[in-house]
């Protein structure tokens, strides 16, 4: 439970860190702080980017379901399966990347840039999963 306090405590700073990062030019960061805005709201445009793909996998996993026998379903199922498996991955994994810095102002942008960069991956393994289902 006190990993799950300090993840939590950690995305509540990175929030609001993101809306320090529209003032900032992320191409030229300087302070840690600015860092720290710009990896969060690269995470919350990944993020977007996932949460969109999502769906149009779950549709494409919804029509397969649609057309097999009923003992040969569940396509949506295994999707949601698999993301709630990879939810918990991602996050237990960048929790831990953080600890190259514990404690330190880099560890907030060390997982913010982990949680970006795992779910643009995710988001390339949805979307090559809907265009092999034909969608």
């Amino acid at each position: 439970m006190r990993l799950n306090v300090g993840l939590i405590g950690g995305l509540f700073m990175l929030a609001a860190c993101a809306a320090h990062a529209e003032d900032v030019d992320c191409e030229n960061a300087q302070t840690q702080s600015d860092m720290t805005s710009c990896a969060q709201a690269r995470y919350e445009e990944a993020d977007k980017a996932l949460n969109a793909q999502y769906k149009q996998t779950r549709a494409a996993m919804v029509a397969i379901d649609k057309d097999l026998d009923g003992d040969m379903k569940g396509a949506e199922q295994a999707l949601l399966k698999a993301q709630r498996a990879w939810i918990s991955y991602r996050d237990a994994h960048c929790e831990n990347y953080g600890f190259q810095a514990r404690g330190g102002t880099m560890e907030p942008m060390l997982v913010a840039g982990c949680l970006a960069d795992l779910t643009d991956l995710r988001t390339k393994e949805l979307k090559e999963l809907a265009n092999g289902m034909g969608q």
